[in-house]
């Protein structure tokens, strides 16, 4: 008789990354057909971003970005990581469905829909939480490299993969399909990469 066990997937997310949050809306699909034990837990773009020469406009996001991050990170010190999952899809759907450009108003709300302290704002502007930033960041990393290949990340059964990046959530059976071929890839020891080059926009639907 042999025993399945859920597969272990832990998703690191920035509310700012618009390609982690096409990603998780995938594995939110994934999980209500395959036995899942899905985690969300915060990483930094603004942390995997220090000493690089960004353009303007990019560097204008990364430097806001940890805003949202740091209220996440205080959020689940105060009520747990279980609050994860529906604070960053609350943060998620603003930035990127609503297209709320000011990350301030969209944490308040998102505060405001979850009936969570307002006072968990304040964290935005306060170094107090950085320690647990760098330490949930950290914790995202592949131990073998020390760093992220990018942005989103998930860690399967404790392995480490960049991506899969998506311009458009699959939904129903095509993500569970979509799913079924990552995992055969991502159990492969020799696998490391597979790429191609990007054509249309995103699509948050």
């Amino acid at each position: 008789m042999s025993t399945r066990h859920a597969t272990t997937v832990d998703f690191y997310f920035d509310p700012a990354c618009p390609f982690a949050w096409i990603t998780s809306r995938w594995m939110l699909e994934v999980e209500q057909r395959r036995d899942l034990d899905l985690r969300f837990r915060p990483m930094s773009l603004y942390l995997h971003n220090q000493g690089n020469d960004l353009p303007d406009r990019y560097r204008e996001l990364v430097d806001k970005s940890i805003g949202p991050v740091r209220v996440a990170v205080a959020a689940a010190a105060a009520h747990g990581d279980g609050i994860l999952r529906d604070l960053y899809t609350a943060l998620g759907t603003r930035i990127h469905q609503h297209q709320e450009k000011d990350f301030a108003v969209a944490v308040e709300a998102s505060l405001a829909e979850l009936g969570l302290p307002a006072a968990l704002a304040e964290a935005a502007h306060s170094t107090a939480y950085d320690v647990e930033v760098a330490r949930s960041h950290d914790a995202g990393k592949d131990p073998e490299q020390d760093a992220y290949v990018g942005t989103p990340t998930i860690h399967v059964d404790g392995t480490v993969w960049f991506g899969p990046v998506l311009n458009a959530i699959p939904r129903g059976e095509e993500a569970a399909g979509l799913f079924d071929s990552f995992r055969v890839l991502a159990g492969h020891r020799g696998f490391f990469e597979l790429k191609r080059g990007r054509s249309g926009g995103l699509s948050y639907d």
